[in-house]
C-alpha cells in the first residue's frame, strides 16, 4: 500500500473541504436530495454525514486500479471514523453539553485525519478471503442507516436536534 504523501496530503484537504461545504449544503439548497448527503440539523448522527461521504470519495479515488484489498482498508477506516466521532461526539454533547465550536471542528478534523492514517495498519487485515466484500457491506449498511435515519430518526439522544429539539422528519420538505 504506497500512497505518496502529497497525494495523501492534497486528498485529505479535499476530503476537508468536501466536508465543511457539505456541512452548509442542506441550508444553502434545502431540498430532500441534499438532505441525504448534507446534515439536516445539528444532531450527531446526521454529522456523520461529513465524514462518511468524503471519506467515500477518498476511498473510490485512492484505491482506484488495486486489485484485491485497494478500496477494502479505506473502507474500513471510514466505519472506523464514523464510530469515532459518533462516540466522542455522543460523549462530548450529549453527556457532558458541550458546546464549543472548537471541540466540534476537532471532532471532524482529527477522525478524518485518522481515516487517512488507518489504513496503513488494517492493510494487513484486508489481504484476507473476503475482506474486501465485508467492507463493501458494512460501507454499503452505514450508508443505508444514513438514508433512513436521514427521514426516520429514532427519539434518542444521537438522533436529537442539540440546537433545537427538532426530529429530522420533520424539518425536511417533502
Amino acid at each position: 500500500m504506497k500512497k505518496s504523501t502529497k497525494t495523501l496530503l492534497l486528498t485529505y484537504l479535499a476530503a476537508s473541504a468536501a466536508g465543511v461545504l457539505l456541512h452548509f449544503l442542506y441550508q444553502w439548497l434545502p431540498n430532500p436530495i441534499f438532505a441525504l448527503v448534507s446534515p439536516v440539523r445539528e444532531s450527531v448522527w446526521e454529522h456523520v454525514k461529513l465524514l462518511y461521504f468524503p471519506m467515500l470519495g477518498a476511498a473510490l479515488f485512492l484505491g482506484r486500479g488495486k486489485a484485491g484489498a485497494g478500496r477494502a482498508p479505506w473502507l474500513l477506516s471510514q466505519a472506523a471514523i464514523c464510530a469515532v466521532m459518533l462516540s466522542a461526539g455522543y460523549v462530548y454533547h450529549v453527556v457532558f453539553r458541550g458546546e464549543a465550536m472548537a471541540v466540534d471542528l476537532l471532532l471532524f478534523f482529527v477522525p478524518l485525519a485518522l481515516g487517512f492514517l488507518l489504513p496503513r495498519a488494517l492493510w494487513p487485515l484486508c489481504e484476507w478471503p473476503g475482506t474486501e466484500k465485508a467492507a463493501w457491506a458494512l460501507s454499503g449498511l452505514l450508508g443505508a442507516l444514513i438514508v433512513w435515519f436521514t427521514f426516520f430518526p429514532p427519539d434518542a439522544a444521537l438522533f436529537a436536534d442539540l440546537s433545537q429539539g427538532l426530529r429530522t422528519f420533520l424539518t425536511i420538505p417533502v
